[in-house]
């Protein structure tokens, strides 16, 4: 139970939270209703299979680095409290079974999970050579709803795209906030983020574009899927977190930034999920 423990803590397993409650709203807005269990089963392995290889990846990438942060330098790598091999272990577990799930459900989305892979194994190399690796986070996360999508009808609409672009923006604005702790040691150790090029009140600018562009987007999306009241109450809700997230953090006043990430973010994806999802359930007993 202990290395389960440690190797749990080690992909930061409970940030599962941020995309899975888009990929499951995305799947019940695809289905008009309410998608069969099977289908659920399989998106939420793929899900937790991606979500673990894409982080396990990154902490072994960025080993290195994350022993040079003191923010970082107590992570299970850099300690030696999890091996490189039983990383890799949950990287290659984490592919098999998005691959697998993927194969489960349709044509279109097994094709697709190798580039699923390509795109979320990316974005751990690129803080190396662009300031916009928040933005390719955010298309790590983003591909999600769109994934859930295929599931669910075996092909690509307007739709799940403009979802999809909403989270990236959503997941970008925040990813550039996190960012903000480390503009010291980016620029020491020659690593790229917005808040090291832009600045730090720059940055919190280009956040706040990001989130507002994000609330239009699920609008947009809404309007596409016909959606109603439920759901834009919904969008409400995150609007609101949202403004509340950015009033957390301050250009001088860095103190409140894990509650910024973690609490108000993954209370912006559950709440989406509630509201989108009650929205589809109620709509299908009509």
């Amino acid at each position: 139970m202990a290395k389960l423990a440690q190797l749990l803590s080690l992909i930061k397993f409970e940030h599962t939270l941020f995309a899975l409650p888009f990929a499951l709203a995305a799947a019940f807005v695809a289905a008009k209703g309410i998608p069969t269990l099977a289908t659920l089963g399989w998106i939420l392995l793929a899900m937790v299979g991606a979500r673990s290889a894409a982080m396990a990846f990154n902490r072994i990438v960025d080993r290195k680095i994350d022993a040079e942060n003191p923010r970082t330098k107590n992570r299970e790598l850099p300690r030696g409290i999890v091996t490189i091999i039983e990383a890799w272990g949950i990287v290659f577990a984490g592919s098999v079974a998005l691959i697998f799930a993927a194969w489960r459900l349709n044509p279109l989305a097994f094709a697709l999970s190798p580039v699923a892979l390509l795109v979320i194994f990316g974005y751990s190399f690129t803080k190396r050579f662009t300031s916009f690796s928040h933005l390719v986070l955010g298309l790590s996360l983003g591909i999600a709803p769109i994934g859930a999508w295929i599931a669910v009808r075996g092909e690509i609409t307007l739709e799940p795209i403009i979802l999809t672009a909403a989270v990236m923006l959503w997941t970008a604005g925040f990813d550039i906030l996190y960012a903000l702790q480390d503009v010291s040691f980016d620029k020491t150790h020659g690593l790229f983020s917005l808040p090291k090029t832009l600045g730090v009140k720059r940055a919190i600018f280009v956040s706040r574009i990001f989130h507002t562009a994000a609330i239009f987007l699920l609008i947009g999306f809404g309007i596409l899927c016909s959606l109603g009241v439920i759901y834009y109450i919904g969008v409400f809700v995150v609007a609101a977190a949202l403004i509340y997230e950015h009033r957390l953090v301050k250009e001088n006043d860095l103190s409140k930034i894990d509650v910024a990430f973690f609490t108000m973010n993954g209370f912006v994806s559950v709440a989406f999920a509630i509201f989108t999802i009650t929205e589809q359930i109620i709509a299908s007993f009509k």
